[in-house]
């Protein structure tokens, strides 16, 4: 049986009293350490990782062990999304939305004057900071404001991806040179500057965490990698783990996704150019060899990360959230980016750590990875802004509710939309009217259409109906009725 939220997060603020925030200087002098009531918040987030991409939950070709104890020593959300985005740059709307708290939709609208939503003082780390938070910044960035107006401490914002190079695209193809190295520092990207970004990123979690530990104030520490999104690049040696005989093509592959241009997913798309058209089985697997190297080694500044936290005595006192802005295709349905509806692109790892977090434990229940924002502003002790349209997973870590969604919400551009409910999901290509429908605990990979069969009928004319209601309450633009007349009616003016 659960317990009210109210009495897990009493009972967590009765450990966070007994816990201490011990500095290295105060350690060395023997001195009384300082107390601490209110918890830190260590927010790690990647880039483009799937959520199938993490070894402890189930992908026994990848190697993560740091993101393994996590894992382990915390609860996993399997079942979290991303909600879509408004332009083939899926990372900017993620992100926004993570920032403001807003639905996609209101977040497309809202970037467009989100430096008066600075100066309103509605970014998640100025709601942190009113709590007394010292917040901290490094990684990529996206959104489309001063980043160094919104945290205390900034070091080493990254633009939306590396630079790249001709050399990192249309390849490999088999039975010719590949130019392409990722570990050649030759091509900049992740090297540019002379370390790799992910390492420079490990390093400025190391040391903020050193600050963090000479202070009495509690801290609010976002840490994003541009891994593993491309030009995955890494050192020799984490290539070098993932032989290609090793390497597993996907259970859904297709050479070419019949839908991609209607989709907004055709050859001109750049995420699309990665590998050759049509797919082939060699070109897939190096991109998924490469795609597993670099995960590896973000991993392994993730473990520097913890390690350090562990180190200056505030692990006990801190919440650790680990997510990605999205998935990516990576080769599944014949697709390379993450600008799809389906579950390797718009679902990703979840993981939660800290007080009074149930350990090795995973829900199914569906979530949006946004919703970690107003979990960290409820443990901060911020009530929820008006605003703010996702919810605190807090009530599902205790129990008090079952599930905070009816159903799941996507969209892509005008040109894809998704929904999620009752074990199926259902896409949209408006642009040619064709719906897809998946029964995903039969058919978890998405590959066999339900949607032309007369049985499913029913199914899909009730997900239509609940489709219809997820786009009011988004103020979603698009009338679907101009391509789906039999399924959703006209909008009133």
């Amino acid at each position: 049986m659960g317990i009210s939220r109210r009495n897990f997060l009493k009972n967590v603020g009765m450990s966070l009293a007994a816990c201490t925030l011990t500095g290295t200087a105060a350690r060395a002098l023997g001195e009384e350490p300082k107390k601490n009531t209110k918890p830190n918040v260590l927010f790690i987030f990647a880039d483009d990782q799937t959520y199938e991409c993490v070894r402890a939950l189930g992908n026994d070709e990848i190697k993560t062990p740091n993101l393994d104890r996590l894992v382990n020593e915390g609860t996993t959300f399997t079942h979290a999304y991303n909600m879509g985005a408004w332009h083939g740059a899926v990372c900017v709307a993620s992100r926004t939305m993570l920032n403001t708290g807003r639905h996609l939709w209101d977040a497309r609208e809202k970037e467009k004057s989100l430096n008066s939503e600075a100066e309103k003082g509605h970014f998640w780390s100025q709601y942190m900071q009113r709590a007394g938070y010292d917040t901290y910044f490094s990684g990529k960035w996206h959104v489309k404001t001063d980043v160094n107006q919104l945290f205390d401490t900034v070091s080493h914002v990254r633009p939306g991806m590396p630079r790249s190079v001709n050399q990192a695209y249309n390849r490999p193809v088999e039975g010719e040179e590949d130019k392409w190295k990722p570990w050649d520092k030759k091509f900049g990207g992740y090297w540019q500057g002379g370390k790799h970004w992910s390492e420079v990123l490990g390093d400025d979690g190391v040391k903020f965490l050193d600050k963090a530990a000479e202070k009495e104030d509690p801290f609010f520490m976002y840490l994003a990698f541009n891994a593993p999104h491309d030009p995955r690049q890494s050192p020799k040696e984490y290539v070098d783990k993932y032989p290609l005989l090793d390497v597993k093509l996907p259970e859904n592959f297709l050479p070419e996704y019949p839908h991609k241009d209607a989709m907004g997913c055709g050859k001109w798309l750049r995420d699309e150019k990665l590998a050759p058209f049509p797919r082939t089985e060699y070109s897939v697997k190096v991109h998924r060899q490469e795609y597993y190297a670099i995960i590896d080694h973000m991993d392994a500044q993730v473990g520097r990360i913890l390690d350090k936290l562990e180190e200056t005595g505030q692990k006990d006192n801190t919440y650790i959230f680990f997510t990605a802005d999205h998935g990516l295709s990576c080769g599944h349905h014949g697709l390379m980016g993450k600008q799809n509806m389906y579950d390797h692109s718009v679902r990703v790892p979840l993981m939660v750590v800290g007080p009074g977090i149930p350990a090795s434990k995973k829900l199914e229940t569906p979530v949006y990875l946004q919703d970690i924002m107003p979990t960290t502003l409820e443990l901060a002790g911020v009530e929820k802004p008006e605003q703010v349209a996702f919810n605190s997973l807090l009530p599902l870590v205790s129990g008090e509710k079952k599930s905070s969604y009816d159903a799941v919400y996507g969209g892509y551009m005008n040109l894809q939309r998704m929904i999620t409910k009752d074990g199926f999901k259902m896409i949209l290509y408006p642009k040619i009217s064709k719906v897809l429908l998946f029964d995903l605990e039969s058919d978890p990979l998405e590959t066999t259409n339900l949607a032309d069969m007369e049985k499913y009928g029913k199914t899909v004319a009730k997900l239509s109906k609940s489709m219809a209601k997820l786009q009011k309450s988004m103020q979603d633009p698009l009338d679907l009725s101009e391509a789906y007349s039999e399924l959703f009616t006209p909008r009133t003016q």
